[in-house]
């Protein structure tokens, strides 16, 4: 089994929002939205050849994956602008459903991530765009 059949196995079996693997390291988060991969980004741990697994990956954490050095990544859902990111990073990308743009959380509107990173054209970019909005939302 590849590290990313691994990944997508445990994200679809466990109650899990993103699972990245690699051999037997095997990280997995509950948390929703960009978060865990903020959190597993300044942990200072190395990623590098890592696989993922995401229910949901807009264009803010396609870019945290970039970030994070993954190199293959499964998604239940994906935004188009999410999907260019990946790919122009070379990160192989397979995911169930394609759509314009990530919604919100209350489904009336853009992810606010998604929103933040709209006019970002580097990782760097828009880890500091993400990084504001998840201080003007008291998201720690």
């Amino acid at each position: 089994m590849t590290d990313l059949q691994k990944a997508k196995e445990l994200l679809i079996n466990g109650n899990y929002t993103c699972v990245i693997c690699k051999e037997e390291k095997i990280f997995k988060s509950v948390y929703r939205g960009v978060k865990p991969l903020v959190n597993w980004y300044e942990s200072g741990i190395d990623f590098s050849g890592f696989s993922a697994a995401d229910k949901v990956i807009g264009k803010a954490t396609a870019y945290l994956y970039v970030l994070l050095n993954i190199k293959s990544v499964y998604a239940n859902v994906i935004s188009k602008s999410a999907l260019e990111v990946l790919q122009n990073n070379d990160i192989e990308i397979t995911y169930s459903l394609l759509t314009d743009y990530i919604m919100n959380r209350k489904g009336d509107g853009v992810c606010p991530f998604e929103s933040a990173v709209n006019d970002a054209d580097n990782p760097q970019a828009a880890y500091t765009l993400i990084k504001e909005k998840m201080k003007g939302m008291n998201i720690k």
